[in-house]
């Protein structure tokens, strides 16, 4: 195992052990509770970020720092923070739509957790992961030195067919739904940092697909999105 590898492995760990041991546990549901947008910005700045430098560690076959990771763990961040809003919006939007008899009730919890991640991945995750694809590839332009990247250039770089063929119409029913009905079964301070770690999960699926269509790539000068 390379020095990388083990030191991945163990701040994802830890970040896990926080919510297995009783006192931090504690400690970071009176943070969520408190403070939600913010842990919604450091949880998702910390671990998509490492789902980002999985993946580049997968693709590339070796760990390479990504241009301009700072600013790429704000971007995520700054979806976090999107995330922890959209979280409560589609989980009481989805509740009052099925007291009002405009989804079915007889499902329970289940039921719920269920057509809260339908709608919020079908009308929601698409706009995050296209704004995701644009800010990725933006900063792919400026670390590659390329002084235009107006709209126009940003998005004719984007492979949008790629876009909507595998991430939209294939990650989302057979991942992201299935995998945020499992996260809003959780207790709410829990749901948010579950997503999180999920886009560790994908960014570790999507390099590995990825790689075996294409063989081991050579590492790009900037990071591979978790959800691109």
């Amino acid at each position: 195992m390379k020095s990388g590898d083990l030191l991945w492995g163990l701040a994802l760990a830890g970040s896990a052990a926080l919510l297995g041991i009783p006192a931090s546990q504690e400690a970071f549901v009176a943070f969520t509770t408190g403070h939600p947008y913010l842990a919604g910005f450091l949880k998702f700045a910390w671990l998509a970020t490492l789902g980002e430098l999985l993946a580049l560690r997968i693709g590339a076959g070796r760990w390479v720092l990504p241009g301009a990771l700072g600013a790429r763990a704000l971007i995520w961040g700054l979806l976090g923070i999107s995330i922890t809003l959209a979280f409560t919006v589609f989980t009481e939007g989805t509740r009052g739509a099925m007291q009002r008899g405009l989804l079915p009730e007889g499902a329970g919890p289940l039921g719920l957790a269920f057509f809260t991640s339908a709608l919020m991945n079908l009308t929601f995750g698409p706009v995050l992961m296209g704004t995701h694809r644009f800010t990725d590839t933006w900063l792919d332009m400026r670390c590659e030195g390329l002084t235009r990247r107006s709209v126009a250039d940003v998005a004719g770089r984007i492979d949008w067919v790629g876009f909507c063929d595998f991430v939209l119409l294939k990650t989302i029913p057979l991942f992201w739904i299935p995998a945020h009905t499992a996260v809003f079964l959780l207790p709410a301070e829990f749901r948010v940092v579950a997503a999180a770690f999920l886009s560790v999960a994908l960014g570790g699926i999507l390099a590995f697909a990825k790689r075996s269509r294409s063989g081991p790539a050579q590492a790009p000068s900037a990071a591979i999105s978790s959800q691109a």
